[in-house]
């Protein structure tokens, strides 16, 4: 049901704005349901041609992928409009569409630049480099980032190629066990490696991993997101091959309990979500995302979602489920509860008493309105709002921070 309000922006003009229920008012979701895995369905579903168009020019058809799906795209030769055209360019190691015509030279460039850039360990790919420009100076752009791997393992996955995803788990799984020491202090032994490169000893004919915990990144900060990244690759992994065994092994298991026990584990924070550094994910340089960003807790979230489905049901796997489960339960709120910003919030925060005392106060971040930028109150929608990009004590980052 919506209630009028009349709202009142910061130059004092009242703006009449139809708010709905806020975002904290939903009703919780049970994410215990999520154990209980469905029977798929098979439903159909039609796709608009903008939509054909666009997946056209990317969907995966690679030479090795092809003879895979000789029997489902069969039919496409039944009619004439669909027959490939022999007077068209090949791109050898590139998808093709399942209509017969060529990628977009854009796609097909990309993955020419895609395939250079992959990186080989005694023979097998197992990542591929942060970057093919050589214009500039590299500092260790030339080495493999878990967060930068993602997308293109998802690439490599929609293409039929698992094993290069396979690899590169199996690769940073390993470097996960090793000891990580930044000076005299030990990191936690879940940390997952920012980044990693393949040494080359061309005197002894081997070669070697060389892994990077932040004891040579910028600031020396730790990656907090790298773990996260890797359980929703696995997942991504999991759900695209439909083979589980990846995921069931005792070493895989273990590395998602290691990286749960540092993110689940007790301490001094009063707050469902995550703490973290300056530095510690996206780029290992400052860009004023200390404190709790919303991109950690987004990762966090559907890490600790896929973890979920990922873990085993036995002893140790069903204690870091109920775990999660609390977790879920209290992080959504929170989000939902503290992250989200409409023009109701917007005009209470504006009205915000600092410098409360008491568990009933209101502001309870003890959030400054002056520090409230002049373009929120144009940016924000007349119905509707959207996730800031951080809170903390005495500070909310207004920036709407757009995930890819």
């Amino acid at each position: 049901m919506s209630i009028p309000n009349s709202e009142m922006s910061q130059n004092g003009n009242t703006r009449h704005v139809d708010s709905l229920c806020s975002v904290a008012e939903i009703e919780e979701i049970d994410f215990s349901k999520l154990l209980d895995r469905p029977s798929l369905l098979n439903m159909e579903r039609k796709r608009s041609f903008d939509e054909r168009s666009l997946s056209e020019l990317s969907v995966a058809l690679s030479p090795r992928h092809s003879s895979r799906n000789a029997d489902n795209s069969s039919r496409f030769f039944d009619h004439p409009e669909y027959l490939f055209s022999p007077s068209r360019r090949s791109f050898i190691g590139t998808p093709r569409s399942l209509t017969g015509f060529e990628p977009h030279p854009m796609v097909a460039e990309a993955w020419e630049t895609l395939r250079r850039s992959l990186v080989f360990f005694r023979g097998q790919p197992v990542g591929t480099i942060a970057a093919t420009d050589t214009s500039e100076e590299k500092l260790n752009y030339d080495q493999v980032f878990v967060r930068d791997f993602v997308p293109s393992g998802l690439a490599f996955l929609m293409n039929g190629e698992p094993e290069i995803v396979k690899n590169f788990i199996l690769k940073t799984l390993r470097l996960q066990s090793w000891e990580k020491k930044i000076d005299r202090f030990h990191l936690g032994e879940g940390v997952m490696p920012a980044s990693f490169k393949v040494l080359h000893d061309p005197v002894r004919n081997s070669e070697t991993l060389i892994a990077d915990f932040g004891e040579s990144a910028i600031g020396r900060v730790a990656p907090v997101d790298s773990g996260f990244w890797w359980i929703i690759l696995l997942r991504a992994y999991t759900k695209s091959t439909g083979d589980s065994s990846l995921a069931e092994l005792p070493e895989c298991q273990k590395g998602m309990r290691l990286i749960l026990s540092l993110c689940l584990s007790e301490g001094f924070d009063t707050f469902p979500t995550l703490l973290c550094a300056d530095g510690c994910c996206m780029i290992d340089r400052r860009m004023g995302i200390y404190g709790y960003p919303i991109e950690i807790q987004a990762l966090f979230f559907m890490a600790l979602r896929c973890a979920l489905l990922l873990l085993k049901q036995d002893d140790e796997g069903k204690e870091f489920v109920e775990r999660i489960v609390k977790r879920l339960h209290a992080l959504s709120y929170h989000m939902r509860s503290y992250f989200w910003l409409d023009f109701k919030q917007l005009n209470d925060i504006y009205r915000y008493k600092t410098e409360e005392y008491s568990h009933t106060a209101v502001n309870k971040f003890n959030v400054i309105p002056d520090s409230l930028p002049d373009w929120v109150f144009d940016f924000m929608p007349t119905r509707g709002g959207y996730f800031i990009g951080n809170i903390s004590p005495a500070r909310m980052d207004f920036r709407w921070v757009l995930l890819g």
